[in-house]
């Protein structure tokens, strides 16, 4: 099975790129966040032609989080099994993660998959970053109330956080800043903790791989990234893992890309192949680099 996840910045915007990845790649399952769509706005007809059913959580301009399945949905649990609460400031994002549609879990053949896109934070001591460590101290507890660490459970998404210095572009420059913040990692250690692994990890130890780098000042060309969306898996997941690749080719070209790249895991044996180019591209990126 190919599961794979990908924090596509607006899915009605990107269609036509998920559409060209998902010929590239094809997933038995995507896990998307950010689709910035509601319920009833979800291009059902067009994922149902590529193969995939759908389960969506949204609330339209904002958010948004989905599981799209060729080896079938059930079991569908949102928002950690609770209403969305009534925002009270809905025309401000990230304050109230509680009130917003960041979490969607179904099994999908024989395997609990988990799609979450967690709060940004802003600014580390801010209203918006408690709100974060909030909503991950809701997403551990319904972890530790719903499910077991020996059961096939895979949790992926944007986490907003980059666990390590060695999964950001610079640790001086980002440093004081949010998703490397000590409270953040201690978030995403807590999951680790329960029974996870990254998955990524188990296959590459190499520095300077991304899944997310900013549309300004030519970053991407550049290559100054931070690795903020993950793949986290069970122990007995952790051994079946054979393959996985953050596909760099996806963040390039037109029309224009999601500010970040699909992560991939394949379980049991190797899926589809796709040269994800960043071997191709290690001597651009240290050109780009040197001052002029």
């Amino acid at each position: 099975m190919r599961i794979a996840t990908w924090n596509v910045n607006s899915l009605k915007a990107r269609l036509e790129k998920v559409a060209w990845w998902v010929e590239r790649a094809q997933p038995d399952v995507l896990l998307l966040q950010e689709t910035k769509l509601a319920d009833g706005d979800v291009p059902r007809a067009e994922l149902e032609r590529w193969g995939y059913a759908v389960a969506h959580h949204g609330e339209g301009r904002w958010n948004g989080v989905a599981i799209a399945s060729r080896v079938g949905i059930a079991d569908v649990v949102t928002n950690f099994g609770e209403p969305l609460r009534r925002a009270t400031t809905p025309d401000v994002a990230d304050d109230e993660p509680l009130a917003e549609a960041r979490m969607i879990a179904a099994t999908c053949g024989a395997v609990r998959v988990v799609s979450i896109y967690a709060p940004n934070g802003r600014v580390v001591g801010s209203p918006f970053f408690a709100a974060k460590l909030a909503w991950y101290a809701r997403l551990a507890a319904w972890l530790d109330r719903s499910h077991q660490p020996s059961e096939p459970l895979v949790l992926a998404g944007d986490f907003n956080v980059a666990p390590t210095d060695g999964d950001v572009w610079d640790p001086t420059a980002c440093h004081g800043g949010t998703h490397v913040s000590p409270e953040e990692r201690q978030a995403f250690a807590r999951l680790c903790d329960w029974g996870l692994v990254d998955a990524y990890r188990l296959i590459h130890a190499e520095p300077e791989r991304y899944t997310w780098w900013d549309y300004r000042a030519g970053m991407f060309h550049k290559n100054y990234g931070m690795r903020i969306d993950h793949c986290l898996v069970s122990k007995p997941l952790a051994t079946r893992v054979r393959w996985s690749e953050i596909d760099r080719e996806a963040r390039k070209g037109k029309p224009i890309p999601s500010d970040h790249a699909p992560l991939v895991i394949d379980l049991d044996e190797p899926g589809h192949p796709f040269d994800a180019g960043w071997t191709g591209a290690v001597s651009r990126i240290a050109q780009r680099r040197l001052p002029r």
